[in-house]
């Protein structure tokens, strides 16, 4: 009886993540998602579209982030970002699971961001600022009753490790775990990215389609869970599909790994920090040597600026794609040194359009 009572203590708690290129139709898709939950399913929806809450400057080019990208490249600002607004709601599921009436900013936060997940946590009703904690920046909970609540996440997640952090957040937790993949076709994402008030460069599209990794439950366990929505609008079928697959996801929470599991999880997480680590270093030198030799070229202070600026977007671009293809494929410690040598290479490779692209101007 009492682990019956339990039981019903419980709150089920879901993520589902809506993932396909941009103007694939995921914030409709959303949209029209949370109203089904409501009305069909009676359970909560907390739609975070990472879109509206990551500020403009994270992924924009201004003079400002010109000067500094430098030092922080656009790629990782936003990666950064991302990775954020995840601790920000890792805290307030802490604060559900627990059945704290209160929910308090963590210590380390980039305040517009913050300010970005707060207001949309107020206004989709899950806390309020009450008089008596407005001094301390504390929110009140609005205690939810024990239904469902579904967290929808939306974006690109193009690269399937950015899906597995959050899918790591839902075993950490227990909680249900589904993706929806919009597969709309590229000529009509562009029609409809021309017709924005602010529209994405198409060249970042077409990159985008290169670095695209759909579901494969066939491959990866943890994506058995997956429906790819294979329309360019969102039907009442889908709709059916949908709503089944987060009900058996719910059902089925993600189970945590077991302490040997997880030890072994944090031994491959390490060794890959230090592959990258080390082809980090390589890259590094390989682009030092590159401006060494560019005094050799004659380039005027304006062409080296440019210069240097270009290497190092191609240098964060790369690594960025290394970092999210060596958490995929679980790189051997043991082939560290293949690793590296064959990464200096390809960088270099690549590298070599550029100088090819200066040289050429004299």
């Amino acid at each position: 009886m009492a682990q019956q009572e339990q039981k019903d203590k419980d709150h089920q708690m879901g993520l589902c993540l809506l993932c396909g290129l941009p103007a694939a139709g995921k914030t409709t898709v959303a949209q029209a998602l949370s109203h089904s939950l409501r009305k069909c399913k009676g359970w909560q929806c907390v739609l975070l579209s990472y879109d509206d809450l990551i500020p403009v400057e994270a992924f924009s080019r201004t003079e400002d982030t010109l000067e500094s990208e430098a030092q922080q490249p656009l790629i990782s600002r936003w990666r950064l970002h991302r990775h954020e607004l995840l601790l920000y709601l890792e805290h307030f599921l802490q604060a559900l699971i627990a059945g704290c009436h209160y929910y308090s900013p963590p210590p380390s936060r980039t305040e517009a961001t913050w300010k970005s997940f707060v207001c949309s946590l107020k206004e989709q009703g899950l806390i309020s600022t009450g008089k008596e904690d407005s001094a301390s920046c504390q929110y009140l909970i609005d205690s939810p009753s024990l239904t469902p609540i579904y967290f929808i996440l939306d974006d690109n997640f193009y690269y399937r490790s950015m899906r597995y952090e959050v899918y790591q957040l839902a075993r950490r937790y227990t909680l249900g775990f589904c993706q929806l993949f919009l597969d709309c076709q590229v000529e009509v994402c562009m029609q409809r990215n021309s017709q924005r008030k602010c529209p994405l460069p198409e060249e970042t599209i077409c990159a985008m389609v290169q670095k695209m990794e759909c579901p494969n439950p066939e491959k990866y366990a943890w994506e058995r869970n997956s429906l790819i929505l294979k329309s360019a609008e969102y039907s009442l079928a889908d709709n059916f599909q949908v709503l089944d697959l987060l009900s058996t996801a719910l059902e089925h929470p993600v189970k945590p790994l077991e302490e040997n599991m997880e030890a072994k999880e944090m031994d491959r997480a390490i060794c890959a920090a230090s592959v990258l680590h080390q082809a980090d270093q390589g890259i590094r030198r390989i682009v030092s040597q590159i401006m060494q030799n560019a005094k050799d070229y004659n380039l005027s202070p304006h062409e080296m600026k440019s210069f240097a600026t270009e290497l190092n977007r191609l240098k964060a671009a790369f690594l960025e794609d290394l970092r999210h293809k060596s958490n995929e494929k679980n790189q051997s410690c043991l082939q560290n040194n293949i690793f590296n040598v064959n990464v200096a290479l390809l960088f270099s490779q690549q590298a070599d359009v550029v100088v090819k692209k200066y040289v050429n101007k004299q």
